[in-house]
């Protein structure tokens, strides 16, 4: 087993404890989630996730989120097969936000590229 899936390991024993700390309240059920390559350390997406999602991404190690859109959980690369690989969870100081640690398979975004921040000013 890698360092990274020992250390997830670990942080699922307290994913009760975690999800209650989270304000969901603040985002009517929601919190915004970014996620960062674990490697790369780069800024690939931000989604939002309820209470269920970041339950299903501590109890299966794969990023899991709420479609706004469709009103409905989403597993990430359930259709395209671009999974992320959940290494840690953090929250923010405020409780409010989630920052995913990720192993990427494929691309991101929708859009086929790596991120979904590929876009600049110029």
């Amino acid at each position: 087993m890698k360092m990274e899936e020992k250390k997830f390991e670990e942080t699922k024993k307290d994913s009760t404890s975690f999800i209650n700390r989270v304000d969901f309240a603040k985002g009517s059920g929601l919190v915004p989630v970014v996620v960062q390559d674990q490697k790369t350390k780069d800024v690939l997406m931000v989604a939002y996730a309820n209470k269920e999602a970041v339950a299903l991404s501590f109890e299966t190690g794969v990023a899991h989120y709420w479609s706004r859109s469709r009103a409905s959980l989403w597993k990430k690369g359930e259709t395209s097969g671009h999974v992320q690989k959940i290494r840690e969870i953090k929250m923010d100081c405020d409780a409010d936000t989630i920052l995913y640690l990720v192993d990427q398979v494929g691309v991101a975004c929708h859009r086929g590229t790596w991120s979904c921040f590929d876009e600049s000013p110029t």
